[in-house]
């Protein structure tokens, strides 16, 4: 009986060193892909592909520690939208409107430069929107720049029907204070019939 007790302890402990080991096994396997996987999304060399997976299985948990502190810090598709975003912005930059004459960076809706005086942009004679120097119509009324503003049309006053009185909206004297006796108080006085 005690043989047959040992034998099935030493058949189960044969199962749990294997299943420890076989876990062990993909857990290093799994490190090797992963680190492979990783390296080639952040790196397009196919060397440094091969020797950070070769680190890895080589040194196992050592390896994939010294990994994580070789590795490049952005992924590539990281790297390109952070091109895209400096593309973007740099495009931004050079279309924003600037001073003719000293180059600042201005604001489209402004008339002056704020830094050299100079005039970006004049209204329209007719409606007073902003115009560019190089515009030959206005957008809103299609007027000419180099047009003269229209005069106002002439409307005469209305005819005077009646002759106004001019004292009549003259201001009129403070009136005299004028005093005013009191009347002597008079008591209510009640009489109860007893």
């Amino acid at each position: 009986m005690p043989e047959q007790i040992a034998n099935f302890i030493g058949v189960g402990l044969e199962w749990v060193v294997a299943i420890f080991g076989g876990l062990l096994v993909a857990f290093w396997v799994g490190l090797i892909v992963w680190t492979w996987r990783d390296i080639r999304s952040r790196s397009s060399d196919i060397f440094a592909a091969i020797l950070a997976s070769l680190l890895v299985a080589i040194f196992n948990v050592i390896g994939i520690l010294l990994y994580l502190l070789l590795r490049p810090k952005h992924t590539l598709a990281e790297q390109y939208d952070r091109a895209l975003e400096e593309e973007a912005l740099l495009r931004e930059i050079e279309q924003a409107p600037a001073c003719h004459k000293c180059g600042r960076p201005v604001n489209a809706d402004w008339q002056y430069c704020p830094y050299c005086e100079a005039e970006l942009r004049h209204p329209c004679p007719r409606c007073g929107y902003l115009l560019d120097p190089d515009w030959k119509r206005c957008p809103q009324c299609g007027a000419y720049p180099d047009q003269p503003a229209p005069e106002p049309e002439y409307v005469p006053p209305p005819p005077v029907t009646q002759a106004l009185d001019p004292m009549a909206y003259a201001p009129k004297p403070v009136a005299e204070t004028v005093q005013v006796e009191e009347a002597p108080m008079v008591e209510d006085t009640v009489t109860v019939n007893e």
